[in-house]
């Protein structure tokens, strides 16, 4: 039981940190449909539009940022 707890804030945080790069993605397949509806642009031409080395820098900052706000959320504002 004890190893189980050890690996709990780990897991936590690779969820947390996942889902936050899942929605920075998600955002940005959305705003490539919106912002440029052309005739012919498919979901691969667009993947291949986003997901690049300074997209994945960005969203591995940015959930990293997010991640330690939440922890510290957490660990001020307990009941």
């Amino acid at each position: 039981m004890a190893s189980r707890r050890r690996f709990t804030p780990v897991w936590r945080a690779l969820v947390e940190i996942g889902f936050i790069i899942f929605l920075f993605y998600s955002n940005l397949l959305m705003g490539e449909f919106d912002r440029s509806a052309g005739r012919g642009k498919t979901l691969a031409f667009a993947l291949g539009d986003i997901f690049t080395g300074t997209n994945l820098t960005i969203a591995l900052c940015s959930a990293m940022v997010g991640h330690l706000i939440f922890e510290f959320l957490r660990r001020n504002f307990r009941d």
